[in-house]
């Protein structure tokens, strides 16, 4: 079978777009719930101050977004209807299980946190991203503008975290 290169389809409705949009928030949105119930246990397992003040802040971070996801479902007349997010989960899950290996030194367990905060934060930035480039295509854009605040504030969280890294060297 030849693969053949298409340029991308103008003509997605308005309400594919939505449906689309509608389907990754609440993918998304499954993730983040998952992720507010998860962090605690990684600010109780993290050693290094500075890593346990950036997980106590992000878990407000994740709060606020998901105050505006449910501001986002609002305006668009929608609600939340559950959707696999194995994928997001999974990388949770391991997060979880990598500090929680027997015989681990805390210094290696805060290393794992920090990798693995560092990678979610970097779905996080391109989900949102992602998802503003739908609004914009659906004319929304006080959602494009709800998105953004969680952009900016995963952006910041992923800095952060580098940063710490850094110094924890």
């Amino acid at each position: 079978m030849e693969n053949q290169l298409r340029s991308a389809p103008k003509d997605l409705t308005q309400e594919e777009l939505k449906g689309f949009f509608i389907s990754h928030l609440n993918r998304i949105y499954c993730a983040k719930s998952q992720l507010i119930d998860k962090l605690p246990a990684l600010v109780k397992n993290s050693h290094f101050l500075d890593l346990k003040q950036a997980i106590e802040e992000t878990i407000e971070v994740v709060g606020n977004q998901i105050r505006r996801m449910k501001e986002i479902y609002i305006r668009l007349d929608a609600h939340y209807e559950s959707e696999s997010c194995i994928g997001l989960v999974g990388i949770l899950d391991e997060a979880f299980q990598s500090i929680g290996k027997p015989g681990d030194s805390t210094g290696v367990r805060d290393l794992s946190i920090l990798f693995y905060m560092q990678n979610i934060e970097s779905i996080e930035m391109a989900s949102f991203k992602m998802m503003m480039l739908v609004a914009a295509q659906l004319e929304q854009p006080d959602i494009a503008q709800l998105l953004l605040e969680c952009y900016d504030e995963a952006r910041e969280d992923k800095i952060l975290f580098k940063e710490i890294t850094k110094n924890y060297f």
